[in-house]
């Protein structure tokens, strides 16, 4: 014999499951009731009661089956020796993952309430459900703790009741659920203030005290309005609640009396054109209070509830709230997200669907498919559509865009953090600073004082703040770059003319800075360095008239660099010099300072044309970095070969930048690779592993 709670929950199933449906429901009762045997909650009864009254709330919603059997479940993974695998093999993978859900909301809560603040965990419980419906069970498993919350110590009520109204109520109230938003935040009122409850509560009963006689008159007269207008429609009246009322009065600082709209109607009509005939109905019955009229039909609130809002001043002293709003719109309005297992895809009712809503385009996804997994990826994308929520290893809860990289989680953190950045751990993995990031995921961020920031960051960052941080560092870093390499190149050209820059008095430098316009001697250095203005001819400006004749016998300016000057040098994509490679400079107007090869074809018209931009360079003894080289490769065509040319090229350490297939026969291909290398030895290096690969017949280095 099956105990009463089960048997009204089977019959209540038997309302809308089939037959075989609710028999799977009632084993998972069995397998539950076994595993949680023995088992008693604060109240004394046995715990089985308590899925057993949290999947009644869900039935009630008429949820699915799998939805009502996770609920029965929904405790066992975490609290009886029963595993995912069990619940898996019994009643399919799908129950098994709700239930998994569950429980892993459980033990998030437990890590993360004392450092996340409310709204960041609201919107973490809503993002870290892979299914919606782990949420229903939620919110399901909740309300029925605060309707059994009597056994609990005061400190726990208090706690459990501030949880259900900064969390709970605020996720089923952005999911659309107001009827069980209401009761749990009553509850949490109830709980939380025992003493405001009870006087407001009070205070509502003693409001014209034959408060059902007034709320009984006014439907009776609606009714009587509409059905003689021939709009079709039911009406339904209540007292406002506690913690509504509550709400207002801590809100807009009113007391008691002040609140107005203490009873509440509502009308549900066949379409939008009866809603507006029955605000008009309405209106004539009992005169509307000044600007409290509002439009949520065709302006609709963001979690998709649709209704017409007025309140009246009725004959009974009392001012009523009035909403109108159709059937589907009254479904959303109480179920919310859940309404989605409630509708049919019909045809005919697919003009209730607006897009502008987010929750009517959740119905609207169901109707285009009945895919349940795609429903609840367009839930998640609707409800947080460009957020992700990832940890600290503290549990501090971080949210981000979507599409965001570790390197931005470090700038979310502190900008020192990102600019020092060189590597992440996730979830205890070590990976790359542009690893995409996920909901959920646990992330450490791996730092070196003696890093900083690189330009290629902003090719894969996502975040403003990330963005403007690596822009603003490279930017310093590149004015200092410049500033240096000015400083060198006017230097050496007041050397050659038997000076420097320390024997050019500061009066003579200020003298010439205000001639060009310049508030510091820094900006002039940054002008040399870019090419807009030359080293010699500066030099010249700043010596006596005495020492300027030596101009006729300057030579070209000499500069060594090692890969390690930033911006303020760049190298040609014309030739690709390398470490090792004999090179010369040319400074660019704006560019600052091009290095060529001196085999590059471009060099001769250079010194040619431009003689005084050119500049003799040298590498110095140790060089830094990565530079690129264009190799062409005549190879075999076929099936394999470019992979067997990659594994090549990794096993002696070139990173491939580019690759492209210019040319292919029958028998042969020609590929271009750009790679990145440290120098002339380790390019021969290459080229020799290269000519070993049985796929390739010739290998070259060549000019862009």
């Amino acid at each position: 014999m099956l105990p009463a709670p089960v048997r009204q929950l089977r019959d209540l199933l038997n309302t809308y499951l089939e037959p075989e449906q609710v028999a799977q429901v009632l084993r998972a009762y069995e397998v539950g009731e076994e595993a949680h045997r023995g088992q008693t909650r604060r109240s004394g009864e046995p715990y089985i009661f308590h899925p057993v009254a949290v999947a009644q709330i869900l039935a009630g919603m008429r949820m699915d089956h799998q939805t009502i059997t996770a609920a029965i479940l929904h405790d066992t993974v975490e609290d009886t020796p029963l595993e995912h695998q069990d619940l898996a093999r019994e009643f399919g993978e799908e129950v098994a993952k709700l239930v998994d859900g569950v429980t892993k909301l459980d033990k998030m809560k437990f890590r993360t309430r004392r450092e996340a603040d409310a709204e960041s965990f609201r919107k973490l419980l809503l993002a870290m459900s892979r299914d919606l419906r782990v949420i229903f069970i939620k919110l399901a498993d909740r309300l029925h703790n605060m309707r059994t919350i009597g056994a609990m110590s005061a400190e726990s009520r208090r706690r459990i009741s501030s949880e259900t109204l900064d969390i709970y109520s605020p996720i089923a109230e952005r999911l659309g659920m107001n009827a069980l938003k209401e009761e749990l935040e009553e509850q949490g009122f109830k709980n939380l203030y025992p003493r405001r409850y009870r006087v407001i509560s009070q205070r509502v009963a003693a409001v014209a005290g034959n408060r059902q006689e007034v709320i009984d008159s006014i439907t009776a007269e609606l009714k009587k309005r509409l059905s003689e207008a021939g709009i079709p429609c039911r009406v339904e009246g209540r007292t406002k609640t506690a913690y509504s009322i509550y709400c207002k009065m801590r809100d807009k600082s009113l007391s008691y009396e002040q609140v107005s709209d203490l009873f509440a109607f509502r009308i549900i009509t066949h379409s939008e054109p009866h809603c507006y005939q029955a605000l008009g109905v309405a209106h004539s019955l009992y005169r509307p209070k000044p600007g409290s009229f509002k439009d949520y039909i065709a302006l609709p609130k963001p979690n998709g509830y649709q209704s017409l809002h007025t309140v009246l001043n009725s004959t009974y002293g009392v001012p009523v709230e009035i909403q109108i709003r159709t059937e589907e719109m009254d479904l959303v309005a109480e179920k919310g997200a859940a309404a989605h297992w409630l509708y049919k895809a019909t045809p005919d009712r697919s003009t209730a669907v607006r897009a502008r809503e987010w929750l009517l385009k959740l119905v609207d996804t169901q109707y285009r498919s009945p895919d349940s997994s795609e429903f609840m990826d367009t839930a998640k994308a609707e409800l947080f559509p460009d957020e992700i929520f990832v940890f600290t290893p503290r549990g501090k809860i971080i949210d981000l865009k979507s599409e965001s990289t570790a390197l931005d989680f470090a700038y979310a953190i502190h900008t020192d953090v990102g600019n020092q950045a060189v590597a992440a751990r996730i979830d205890q993995q070590r990976l790359p600073l542009r690893t995409r990031l996920e909901n959920g995921q646990t992330v450490e961020i791996i730092t070196d004082k003696s890093h900083k920031p690189l330009p290629e960051w902003l090719e894969f960052v996502v975040t403003s703040k990330a963005r403007t941080a690596i822009r603003s560092h490279l930017k310093n870093l590149e004015q200092a770059d410049s500033v240096a390499i000015g400083d060198r190149l006017l230097d050496q050209a007041l050397i050659r003319r038997g000076s420097s820059l320390e024997k050019i008095s500061q009066r003579r430098i200020d003298r010439y800075l205000a001639k060009l316009g310049l508030e510091r001697f820094e900006d002039l250095l940054i002008r040399i360095a870019r090419g807009d203005m030359l080293a010699g001819m500066v030099a010249q400006k700043l010596l006596p008239l005495t020492q300027r004749r030596r101009a006729e016998e300057d030579t070209v300016t000499t500069l060594s660099v090692g890969g390690t000057e930033g911006s303020a040098i760049s190298y040609a994509a014309c030739c690709h010099p390398i470490p090792g490679d004999p090179v010369m400079g040319y400074l660019s107007p704006g560019k600052g300072i091009v290095i060529h090869r001196q085999r590059c074809p471009n060099v001769p018209g250079l010194y040619k044309n431009h003689a005084e931009r050119c500049i003799d360079v040298t590498w110095e003894p140790l060089t830094r970095g990565q530079f690129p080289v264009l190799l062409k490769l005549l190879t075999v065509n076929g099936p394999g070969v470019l992979a067997s040319v990659s594994t090549t090229l990794s096993q002696v350490g070139a990173n491939i930048e580019r690759v492209e297939q210019k040319d292919a026969n029958q028998e042969t291909a020609t590929l271009f690779f750009v790679l990145s290398v440290t120098d002339r030895v380790q390019l021969a290096r290459v080229m020799r592993r290269l000519k070993r690969n049985p796929n390739v017949i010739r290998v070259s280095r060549e000019m862009a």
